[in-house]
This record gives structure tokens, sequence and C-alpha cells, in this order.
């Protein structure tokens, strides 16, 4: 008995009742809806956006190869500076591009390689330097946190809509309901007893 009577609660604007309005049913269909469409919409934007991450770090890997590179100059020896989070220093480096000619550019390094040491870099079909892509796991969590923020940012923008449309009709409803007191208001003048 007591669970018909929440779930009645809970329906309270869809039940046949003489108190309530027009406006009660509108904004409880408008609120049914906007969380339809938050979890619907929040799962398929998170799923979409998992998705096209994964293929564009997978795109990653298919193009970009590993080449041995040689440490040219640069401060390859200097440690990290303080507070970094990577052992890593910039470097000049020479490595071949695939269509055979030598290229040079300044790629991170492990500190600590001196000039004539042979590093590993990353380039992409055209021979240009590019980071490391992510591996298979880095990328599965990385294309997970994208998703899971698209699928937060399209679920708030939907909320966040229907807080707006909820307090606009919360504000038409006090301006309707202040126009209907100053009309009966003053007719109560003399019968109130303080």
């Amino acid at each position: 008995m007591r669970d018909s009577r929440k779930s009645a609660q809970w329906l309270w604007r869809w039940r046949n009742n003489p108190l309530r309005r027009h406006d009660d049913v509108v904004e409880a269909w408008i609120l049914l809806a906007v969380w339809l469409v938050a979890l619907v919409g929040g799962i398929v934007a998170g799923v979409v956006t998992a998705h096209a991450a994964d293929a564009t770090f997978a795109k990653q890997r298919a193009e970009r190869t590993a080449v041995q590179a040689v440490v040219t100059g640069g401060a390859p020896s200097d440690t990290p500076r303080a507070g970094t989070v990577s052992d890593q220093v910039r470097a000049k480096v020479r490595w071949t591009a695939p269509d055979g000619t030598a290229r040079t550019g300044i790629a991170l390094v492990d500190a600590g390689h001196p000039t004539g040491s042979k590093v590993v870099v990353w380039q992409d079909a055209q021979g240009t330097l590019a980071a490391a892509p992510p591996t298979g796991a880095e990328a599965s969590v990385e294309a997970g946190l994208l998703g899971t923020a698209a699928a937060v940012a399209f679920a708030g923008t939907a909320l966040a809509g229907a807080a707006l449309t909820r307090w606009r009709m919360d504000k038409r409803r006090m301006d309707r309901w202040d126009r209907e007191w100053e009309l009966v208001g003053p007719r109560w003048g003399g019968h109130m007893t303080g």
C-alpha cells in the first residue's frame, strides 16, 4: 500500500487532480523528455566520441613509425628542469625519412644521451617528426575518458536546458500570481484581523 502511494506521489503531475494546472502537465512532460534525451543522447554522444577517438588513435598507430635517429646537438646531457613530469629534454636529431632522405629536427629524447648516441623517434608517412602514438591500452583509456566527458557534457547541457525551462516556467507562474494578487488583494483589505 505504501509503495503505491509513493508512486502516486511521484506521478502527481499526471494524476487527475483538481489542483493540477496545465503548466504542471507541460513541465512534467518536458522533464521526462529531457531526462530521456540526457540519458539516450549522453550514451550516444559518449559511444560515438569514444569510437571516433579510438579510430583516430588507431590511424596514428598505423601512420607513424619508430625510426632510429642520431643525436647531433642541443642539450641532451642536461637534466630535466625541476617540476617537470618527464625525464626528456629537447635535442637536435638526424634520421632517415621513408623516401631515403636525411632529415634533421628537434625531438624529445631521454636526458643523458650524448651527441652521437642513437635514440628512437617517431615519424609520420612524410618523414616529419611526430609524437609517439598511444599504445592500444593507452588509446582505450583515453577514448573511454573522452567518451565519458562527451556523455557528461551532453547530459549536462540537456539538464541545464531543463533547469532554464523550469526557471522560466516558474517565473511566468509567479508573474501571473502577482497579477492575480493585485486584483484580489485589495478586496481583502478590510477583512483581515491582526
